[in-house]
């Protein structure tokens, strides 16, 4: 499927951290709406959230996203929150067809918005008025076997058409998140553990060290599984590097660190 070209989008990368998040006022949520306030206007969003896994990567070809409320024990409220945008399957079927037999993008038309998803877009564009589709993460691959995090990555260049075609990408995850070692207060101080690899983390962004980042899970497992125990938060940001070209500058729309073990980092590529 042939869409017209466009200046080149951003790309994003947001520490989505609790649902909690969704209606409060803090500095992570006003960085945000900041932001938001600042972008190009997309003709579509591609979010690539932490919180839809598959065997295989998958798409949403649907036209009117549902709501998918995929948390437990929250306020109530929070199940009332609604973001009605419009799907975009034309952008969809983009996605799918710049991916390789190899690594192949399929369609899907059950999945709607999870709160990776929309946690974020609420803050960013309010209005709801831009269409939204997600891809997957394909969790086929074994998390811990050297190399499949360059799988993700190698995928993730597939796709920099997208970035001229108007599509807004945005990696939604944590660089640090371990919610075996969450503290229930958001506000609490940071563990030492979780400042010291997010920093870590910072510079090697800085420094745009894709090579290390990409090979972190597995360069010390030690450090490497507090930081992530799992790499479904982790992934997201693996995709945004990779949508990232030479001569583009990486820089934090913001940095704090939620529930002690939760970092909220997050950046734009441009």
């Amino acid at each position: 499927m042939l869409l017209a070209k466009t200046d080149k989008m951003p790309v994003l990368f947001v520490g989505h951290g609790s649902p909690m998040n969704l209606m409060l006022d803090n500095a992570f949520t006003r960085d945000l709406t900041a932001l938001g306030r600042n972008l190009p206007r997309p003709r579509a969003i591609m979010v690539i959230s932490a919180h839809w896994l598959t065997n295989g990567s998958f798409v949403s070809g649907v036209k009117k996203p549902r709501m998918i409320y995929d948390f437990y024990g929250f306020s109530r409220s929070l199940y009332h929150l609604v973001y009605e945008c419009p799907g975009a399957p034309q952008y969809a079927q983009a996605a799918a067809d710049l991916s390789l037999a190899k690594d192949k993008i399929s369609l899907d038309f059950q999945w709607g918005l999870d709160h990776g998803a929309y946690s974020v877009l609420k803050h960013l564009f309010p209005a709801a008025d831009i269409p939204v589709f997600e891809m997957s993460l394909n969790y086929s691959f074994n998390a811990w076997v050297p190399h499949c995090v360059s799988r993700h990555y190698e995928l993730g260049r597939r796709l920099l058409k997208l970035r001229r075609m108007g599509v807004l990408i945005i990696g939604s995850g944590n660089v640090v998140h371990n919610l075996d070692r969450i503290d229930s207060d958001m506000d609490a101080q940071p563990y030492i553990w979780a400042d010291q690899i997010d920093q870590v983390i910072k510079d090697k962004l800085l420094k745009r060290d894709d090579a290390f980042l990409v090979d972190f899970p597995t360069r010390d497992k030690k450090t490497s599984s507090l930081a992530a125990p799992t790499l479904d938060h982790y992934l997201p940001m693996i995709y945004a590097l990779a949508l990232g070209e030479k001569g583009e500058t990486l820089r934090f729309v913001h940095e704090s660190i939620q529930n002690g073990s939760i970092s909220m980092r997050s950046f734009i590529i441009e």
